[in-house]
Order: structure tokens, then C-alpha cells, then sequence
């Protein structure tokens, strides 16, 4: 199988291949990340087949029935259905001490150790903490919660941060708290508790992941869901039995065997659209195929401030940034193969009418 037909399937599963989502729900499908402010109302909108305002995404962010904006896979903030806020968060957070230690972060083992305690007790005591905070419908700030959980926790939980000037509760260690006590973020960023629906097991969390990037290994579900590999190769074994192997080059990876059709005949994609930096379709298992060039990937995908994608056909065309220009956005598009001026104007308006801006200014390079 090559490059080209995995990227086909990967970009049909992920919903780009054509606007077709009807709904939020839909066109949150996969996880949108929401790292960059406003990334996740971008992807989303990305994939609608009628337009998407700002005002309807926050109506929906606020009541939190058909989608949630909350931390899930990796402790980072993501926009997804309502329906799936426990598949992408509680389950899969590790239950071994030894695996969940890695999964919090570095700093808690070390505290973990220096204080001869338990990640998961400690983890235990933050969500209980997060979980008090939040009663009673009450919606904080990140600056506020931080301080309600100064007042309910102990001290070794509580390390001095240079960057902040004052203590608080390790950011994975915090984050994941908040995942465990079901809390998710209102169009303010204010945390408030959420209804996680159910108790799904992982292994459906790895199906999910399978059915928008396969062919794929344990360890890329590792990277994507951030667990260690051991609980990775667990979650996968439960799976096995319905996977198929594939050729990748020299590699061998593995797709759902309900999806081989699918694979082997990916839908073909249609038009320009702009993707914004975190988009799903340009997580960590695309990256090699969709920018093989190592100078292209690394300008692509930046620690920080990463360019958005510009994709015609399916295609890599370009990169493209914004920026208010008064009360016009400026959208600067960095043309790297060949799409027509008046598609990347259309796509320019949509983006400029999502920021609230005015008439957009394209410029190309």
C-alpha cells in the first residue's frame, strides 16, 4: 500500500474528502484539537456541509449535549461528541501505577518518589479535589481552579512553578484530574463538570483510532492516545482478532478488517480547504506521508505557532497563517503546489467570517 492511498483513506475517515458532516457531532467525529484557540471551531467547520457560525459553535460548546470542549487523549484540549467525552477521556487513562506515572508526567513521578506516593492515589486526590470545586454548577477560570485546589491540596502536591510565581498541581497531573472528574470548558474556557456518557473500555477508544488512521501499530495508538506502549500493546491485543496486516512500504501495519474496502478503495477528495494548525488530519501518524520532506515537516509542524494547511484535491498546496488587519484578517497563503486564486479566496471568506472579521485581505507568497 502506498503513500498516496493511505492518505486517501486517512483524509475520507477524517472527514475531508469532501464537506458531507451535517452536524456537529459528525464533524467531530475524530477529536479536533483545540490547542490553538479556535482550531477545533476551524476544523469543524472545515467539514460541515452548510456553513458554520461562531455563535452556534459556542451555543453548542455551552450546553455541552451534542458536543464537549475538554481535555481527552494526551491531557490536551479537544473538541468531540458528547457521546464519546468518556471513550477519548476516562478510558483511557492507565489504571497500573507503573503506566499511569508516565502518562502524568515526569514531574509527578519525581514527586511520586520523593514522597513515597502513589500516582493514581494521587490522581484520585486531585479529581476529588477538581470535582469538589466544580459542585454545585460552579464555572472557574484556569487561574481560579488552580486556586481552589491550592485550598484542598497537600503540599507535596502542590510544587512551587517558576513560570507562574506561585504552586500549583503538575500540568498532567492537574489535567488529567479533570479528565477523571468528567469536567469540560465552556466558550469562556471556564472549567465546569461535565456528564461523561457511559463507561466504554479503551480497546473501543482503539478501534476509533483505527477507523481514522489506520493502517497503523500499537505504538502510533500509543502516541496519539499519549499511554504507555505497554498499555498500548494490551489495549491492541484485545483487538486482534479483527485486524488485517498490511504492507507499508517495508513496514507492516494493521487495519480493521471491516475497513479493508474501504482501504483498498479510498474516496476520492474534493476541492480547496483550509485546515487549521492540530487539525486531525495532521496529527503526529500523518505527518511522515503527508510532508516526507524533513525540511517541509519541520516548518509544518512547530513546537509553537504552527502554519495551517492549505489541501486541494487531497492535496499538500500550501501553508496559510492569520492575522487581524483592523477589522479585516489578513489570510497570508504560501502557495507550495498549484490552486486557483478564486478557491482560496472562497475558503478565505469562510475563515474571516469564523474569526468575526470582515472582508479578508489574501495575500500570496
Amino acid at each position: 500500500m502506498d503513500r498516496e492511498q493511505i492518505l486517501a483513506f486517512r483524509l475520507a475517515r477524517t472527514g475531508l474528502a469532501r464537506r458531507g458532516a451535517t452536524s456537529l457531532a459528525e464533524a467531530a467525529a475524530t477529536p479536533a484539537s483545540d490547542f490553538a484557540r479556535d482550531a477545533a471551531l476551524q476544523a469543524l467547520a472545515a467539514r460541515r456541509r452548510d456553513s458554520l457560525t461562531r455563535a452556534a459553535y459556542d451555543d453548542a460548546v455551552e450546553s455541552g449535549e451534542e458536543i464537549v470542549v475538554a481535555h481527552v487523549v494526551r491531557g490536551a484540549i479537544h473538541a468531540l461528541p458528547a457521546d464519546d467525552h468518556a471513550l477519548f477521556g476516562r478510558a483511557l487513562i492507565a489504571t497500573d501505577d507503573e503506566e499511569l506515572g508516565p502518562q502524568l508526567g515526569r514531574q509527578v513521578q519525581r514527586l511520586a518518589k520523593e514522597h513515597s506516593f502513589a500516582p493514581s492515589a494521587a490522581l484520585a486526590e486531585v479529581a476529588d479535589a477538581t470535582a469538589d470545586a466544580l459542585a454545585g454548577g460552579r464555572a472557574l477560570s484556569k487561574n481560579e481552579l488552580h486556586e481552589q485546589l491550592r485550598r484542598r491540596l497537600r503540599k507535596e502536591l502542590l510544587p512551587w512553578c517558576k513560570g507562574c510565581k506561585s504552586h500549583h498541581a503538575p500540568p498532567m497531573l492537574w489535567r488529567y484530574a479533570g479528565v477523571q472528574a468528567g469536567a469540560r470548558l465552556d466558550p469562556e474556557r471556564r472549567y465546569l463538570l461535565g456528564a461523561p456518557r457511559g463507561s466504554p473500555a479503551a480497546a473501543e477508544a482503539a478501534r476509533r483510532f483505527l477507523a481514522s488512521y489506520a493502517p497503523a501499530t500499537a505504538g502510533d495508538l500509543a502516541d496519539w492516545a499519549g499511554i504507555a506502549r505497554s498499555h498500548a500493546d494490551r489495549v491492541w491485543a484485545e483487538i486482534a482478532d479483527e485486524l488485517i496486516e498490511v504492507k507499508a512500504g517495508r513496514r507492516t501495519v494493521y487495519a480493521l478488517a471491516a475497513d479493508r474496502a474501504d482501504l483498498e478503495d479510498p474516496s476520492a477528495a474534493e476541492g480547496v480547504v483550509l485546515i487549521p494548525p492540530g487539525d486531525p488530519y495532521l496529527q503526529k501518524v500523518n505527518r511522515p506521508l503527508l510532508a516526507p520532506d524533513p525540511e517541509l515537516r519541520k516548518r509544518l509542524f512547530r513546537p509553537v505557532a504552527s502554519p495551517g494547511v492549505v489541501l486541494a484535491g487531497g492535496r499538500l498546496v500550501g501553508l496559510w497563517r492569520a492575522k487581524s488587519k483592523g477589522k479585516k484578517a489578513e489570510i497570508a497563503v504560501e502557495k507550495l503546489g498549484r490552486v486557483a486564486r478564486h478557491d482560496l479566496e472562497a475558503e478565505a471568506e469562510r475563515i474571516a467570517a469564523l474569526r468575526g472579521a470582515g472582508e479578508p485581505v489574501l495575500v500570496l507568497d
